[in-house]
Parts: C-alpha cells; structure tokens; sequence
C-alpha cells in the first residue's frame, strides 16, 4: 500500500512533536531534581548565532503546522514566539498538536501537485506541495527538533537516541 501525503505530514509531524514534549518534560524532571534553573534551558543555545532552545521549539511548531496548512491549501494558527518558560513551550506544543487533529485528511490526499509557495531569505520559493513536504518541510522541523534535543544534550540533561526516537 502506497503511504499517502496525509500519512506523510500529520502522524510524522505529530509523533515528533511528541517526542519534543517527551524531552522537554524528561529535562525538566531532570533539572528540578538538580536544582538546575529551568530558565537556563529555555534560554540556552549551541553557539551564539543560532536559535536558544525555545527558538528551536517554536520553528519546530510553525515548520509542521505551516507545513501541514500549507499542503492542505488552509491557513495555520499564528502563535506569537513569547515563551518564556516550560510551562508556555510545552502548551505551544499541544496547541500545535491539537491544529494538527483538525485537519482533515481529505483536504491533503491526493494534492501532491498543488503549488506552494513561500517566502525564503533568497525571495519566493516554488513547491508542488509533494516536493514542499520532502524537500523542505519534513527536513526543517526535524532539523528544529533535532537542534533541540541537541541544546538539552549539551547542557548535561539525560536524554539519550532512544528519548528522541521514543517506543515503537
């Protein structure tokens, strides 16, 4: 059975972002136990021109409900990137999540070629929706949640490969 572009985008998209709360609660029991400032965390970074850890969080966010609106040919939610805290990047998360469950899985079967365009630092970028998935959007959020897992990592929290693939 061939998967199809709904297969691809929201269960992918939604078990990494779960797999992204799965890190950021283990780090934070973590951290509370070690009397570590969870505000270190969230502000915390892999060197000084990327993204703190809750950069990484909420592009991981935009990449998969843009990603998933975009596909559908619907507009996504628009979050203000203000967390702070914990608390207000693990709630980003569940909102993220609950868009993600509304979408219809009609509304994205069967658009592979649907043209998607969006704005990158070079000017427009132009997509068939099934290329926009593969090339660019699947690899961005995992790049994000990657870079996340990464932050965590570097500053001591004990996750390991298995945290970030989770169970099967």
């Amino acid at each position: 059975m061939a998967l199809s572009m709904y297969d691809l985008s929201v269960p992918v998209f939604s078990r990494g972002l779960g797999q992204l709360t799965h890190l950021l609660e283990k780090s934070l029991a973590h951290a509370r136990a070690n009397d570590i400032d969870p505000a270190t965390l969230v502000d915390a970074r892999l060197a000084p021109d990327m993204l703190t850890l809750a950069g990484q969080i909420q592009r991981a966010s935009d990449a998969s409900k843009l990603g998933v609106a975009r596909i559908a040919g619907i507009t996504a939610p628009s979050f203000p990137d203000e967390e702070k805290t914990y608390d207000e990047l693990l709630a980003r998360i569940a909102k993220t999540q609950d868009f993600l469950a509304t979408v219809d899985r009609t509304l994205i079967d069967g658009q592979e070629e649907r043209p998607v365009t969006i704005k990158a630092r070079e000017g427009e970028a132009h997509f068939t929706a099934q290329r926009y998935l593969l090339q660019f959007a699947l690899p961005n959020f995992f790049f994000h949640v990657t870079t996340a897992y990464d932050v965590l990592r570097h500053k001591g929290m004990p996750i390991g490969k298995m945290d970030y693939l989770g169970k099967f």
